[in-house]
């Protein structure tokens, strides 16, 4: 038993005669007949029965051809995969996102990514920059957004955005008295801040050690939002990156700009290993479109 076998069964059964058969398979009428004889000397049974020269199905050729139709449905399914990645590259787009950005950007981009393809499926992973860098440089990730202190090493990493950073505080806080924020109006004053290794963090404490401000941070923590949260149920104040700061503002947090600006940059990742597929590029070109609709100065 072989493909083509099955091939002139199915299409003998579908069409009602093997004349009918050989145009479709673009073959003899002869060739159709052989292939089913041979079908079944494989199977060992009838497919049809010869009457006054026409095929008429047995029923145990009724009963195999339901097996075949499965079969037929299965290669059709195959067909479809088939073309969605001739014409994406995948059916399913993974995407990696740090905190800051999955809270807002991402879902809009997903949003006008989906609108476009609504039968891509896609999955988002929210974690750590250098988690990230180093699922997409497995492959685990066709592409992911991370913060700009992760080591590039093994990924194609291309600028992707700069935001000023802006100090959150709660609503009854002295400094929400101010239009704009200094060094010098963070002296002495109880900070939270991101951990260490963080870009914007060494930035912003250059910026205070170059005024002969010296932070007098209380708590410190991986993420702006986190920053927010703990802005909004205490005394403290901390720079945070303005894109985490939705539904914060809502709930009372006060955002004041920071002078001189502190930028919190990002860089979007790619394999280095295997050419772009259409729909990766599709939805780098809806991020960009959906950074660039943020009204936000850039850093």
């Amino acid at each position: 038993m072989n493909f083509r076998q099955l091939e002139a069964f199915h299409t003998v059964m579908i069409s009602g005669s093997t004349v009918r058969a050989a145009e479709l398979m673009n073959v003899t009428q002869p060739a159709v007949s052989r292939s089913i004889a041979e079908l079944e000397q494989s199977l060992g049974f009838l497919l049809f029965d010869r009457v006054r020269g026409r095929l008429v199905p047995t029923p145990e050729g009724q009963m195999f051809f339901r097996d075949v139709s499965e079969s037929y449905i299965g290669l059709d399914r195959l067909r479809s995969a088939a073309a969605a990645i001739r014409e994406y590259g995948s059916g399913l787009l993974r995407i990696g996102s740090l905190s800051a950005l999955a809270a807002t950007l991402v879902p809009k981009a997903v949003q006008a990514f989906r609108a476009d393809n609504p039968k891509i499926r896609i999955t988002l992973q929210v974690s750590g920059s250098a988690a990230i860098r180093n699922q997409v440089a497995d492959g685990q990730l066709d592409l992911g957004l991370a913060a700009d202190e992760i080591d590039v090493s093994g990924v194609d990493a291309q600028p992707f955005a700069s935001f000023p950073g802006v100090i959150a505080m709660p609503p009854d806080h002295p400094l929400t008295r101010a239009k704009t924020l200094t060094p010098a109006d963070l002296a002495g004053v109880p900070l939270i801040g991101l951990t260490p290794e963080d870009r914007a963090r060494h930035r912003f404490d250059q910026a205070l050690a170059e005024a002969g401000v010296t932070p007098s941070y209380i708590i410190e923590t991986a993420n702006s939002s986190t920053i927010c949260a703990l802005a909004l149920a205490g005394d403290a104040v901390g720079l945070v990156n303005p894109l985490s700061t939705e539904g914060f503002t809502e709930r009372g947090l006060v955002l004041r700009p920071f002078l001189p600006k502190v930028a919190f940059r990002s860089l979007l990742l790619f394999r280095p290993d295997s050419q772009r597929a259409r729909l990766v590029r599709d939805f780098a070109r809806h991020l960009f479109a959906t950074r660039n609709s943020l009204r936000f100065e850039e850093g």
